[in-house]
């Protein structure tokens, strides 16, 4: 719950406080988590950048994901929808998914 705020916060500063048109998402592109977090967070895949750097005498690809200020104004409604308290039972379980939110708010 507290990455998602804070998720929401740092895309709210990116967008509404500083005007920028797009928010990226960089991460090892063998890191199925982080890849699940950028879908479940609102961005969208782009690709991979190939042998993007080395780490440790290896090359790294990297998952590119973005979100553009065009998608902002949804995302931001299934963020705030999502964090509302009453979207958590008594055990602090989510009602219901960032993902549902999105689809019943319009985006995706």
């Amino acid at each position: 719950r507290l990455a998602t705020e804070a998720m929401y916060v740092m895309a709210r500063h990116v967008f509404d406080d500083l005007g920028y048109r797009r928010y990226e998402w960089k991460c090892n592109a063998l890191n199925e988590p982080s890849r699940r977090a950028a879908v479940r967070l609102g961005f969208t895949f782009e690709g991979v950048f190939r042998q993007h750097m080395v780490i440790k005498g290896e090359n790294r690809d990297t998952a590119w994901y973005s979100m553009l200020d065009g998608e902002w104004p949804a995302a931001k409604a299934a963020f705030e929808a999502w964090l509302r308290p009453e979207n958590f039972n008594g055990e602090g379980r989510q009602l219901r998914s960032l993902a549902e939110l999105r689809v019943v708010l319009g985006r995706r």
